[in-house]
């Protein structure tokens, strides 16, 4: 059977094992020919939404040795042909569609916002590229399941942007709680994530170069504002429901996705979604203002969630991005690289005597597009990492506490709740039935 250019770079993590040399660039006329590449073929790569966050991501990504990039895309075209010539990239899209038709790629960087994730990530495994998304990795729990199902289905790698998994202090703490450093664990302290609200902001011209309808994309079109353009501005489409979980996911993955890694339950979810207070009456936006009115209203009301095994996680004051766990033994802190515990000496030991170095989240995700390994934060557990997230919004939107099924990923006996599990789209822009 002939080796096909992708199976080859799969068969090439043996070789990255043990040091062959730095990649040389292989011409991608010599593949199209069917020849079989040389051992030292470089990953082409690409960015589909290369803004503020997109952008550090693909840099790191294109000055990578084991990558050529190759082309961007960007809904706003002037800044894509700025981040491709900045990278050197010999292509600059405004529709992401001509990336995955680009026969050169083998792996896309997609850091839209997040009512387009599912779009162009289940989009590029149908394409057979490997994908790095940024975290939250999904809108709804039904398009998190999806993508899932693509990845699995075209056999790509898939990374989730949850970098913290790749930090040092991080990975040794959740190292360390996992296997029972700190005796039972009785309780879980997480920060209070704000969910999301409503805007309804005046028109604003719209700049120049930036194809706003395609913006907009799965909701339905409002009039062009900067400050719902931009993610975090006055105050930006993170805090706004129809794009974003509000900072319940944008922080929020961050923080969960630690908590299930440190209690081993990153392949599953809780059962119980605990609610203490009446439900969310989302303010909406007029005109442009800080976030500072809207997180306070949609702070509350007060939640907490419970896993099968009884432990339970109360969204209080915790630094953003980690937890706190208090077990038998000791307890322990967890967050954005730092690593404390009380006594002191516990996290302070840990980290002087354990062999574990900083490694680059982009690197984990290159090295497994070689080798055919799982990365440090495959889809799977990014999606069920979104979907605690996820739930906590459903029930403070509703009010009230919610039985979660995580093998069948459904609420129990409550068809309302049910309905929140995924959203309504704009025709053509709907994601497939069958991925």
């Amino acid at each position: 059977m002939r080796q096909t250019r992708r199976t080859f770079l799969k068969s090439m993590g043996a070789l990255t094992a043990i040091g062959i040399a730095s990649p040389t660039l292989i011409s991608r006329s010599a593949l199209a020919q069917g020849n079989v590449p040389g051992a030292n073929e470089r990953i082409g790569i690409a960015g589909i939404g290369v803004g503020r966050r997109g952008s550090e991501v693909f840099a790191e990504a294109a000055n990578n040795p084991k990558t050529q990039p190759i082309c961007v895309a960007d809904i706003w075209l002037p800044r894509a042909e700025t981040v491709a010539k900045k990278n050197g990239c010999s292509n600059a899209y405004q529709d992401y569609r001509r990336v995955l038709d680009n026969k050169d790629v083998d792996a896309v960087i997609s850091a839209t916002p997040e009512h387009w994730r599912g779009l162009t990530c289940i989009g590029a495994c149908q394409a057979g590229k490997h994908v790095y998304a940024e975290k939250p990795v999904s809108l709804t729990i039904s398009e998190g399941r999806k993508m899932v199902q693509a990845a699995r289905k075209y056999n790509v790698v898939f990374q989730t942007g949850s970098q913290q998994r790749s930090q040092r202090e991080n990975f040794i703490g959740c190292e360390f709680i996992r296997n029972g450093g700190l005796g039972e664990i009785q309780e879980v302290i997480a920060a209070n994530y704000e969910s999301p609200w409503l805007a309804d902001l005046p028109a604003q011209p719209v700049l120049e170069g930036l194809d706003w309808d395609f913006w907009c994309g799965p909701t339905e079109p409002v009039p062009f504002n900067m400050d719902l353009f931009a993610p975090r501005a006055k105050p930006g489409w993170l805090s706004f429901r129809p794009y974003s979980g509000g900072e319940m996911t944008g922080w929020g993955t961050h923080g969960f996705d630690q908590i299930q890694c440190a209690l081993g339950m990153e392949l599953t979810g809780p059962t119980e979604i605990l609610v203490d207070g009446e439900k969310l009456e989302p303010p909406i936006y007029s005109e442009p203002e800080t976030a500072e009115r809207g997180n306070k209203i949609c702070s509350k009301p007060h939640l907490s969630f419970r896993y099968a095994n009884g432990i339970t996680v109360k969204l209080e004051n915790a630094n953003r991005g980690g937890g706190i766990f208090i077990g038998k033994k000791a307890k322990m802190e967890i967050f954005r690289g730092n690593l404390t515990s009380n006594p002191k000496e516990l996290a302070l030991d840990l980290l002087k005597n354990h062999s574990r170095q900083n490694q680059s989240h982009v690197d984990n995700w290159l090295f497994c597009i070689l080798s055919g390994e799982r990365p440090i934060s495959d889809i799977e557990i990014g999606h069920r990492s979104a979907s605690v997230c996820h739930l906590l919004n459903i029930a403070r939107y509703l009010g009230r506490s919610l039985k979660w099924n995580p093998e069948k990923e459904l609420f129990v006996g409550d068809d309302e709740a049910n309905q929140w599990l995924e959203r309504p789209a704009r025709k053509g822009f709907e994601l497939p039935d069958q991925v």
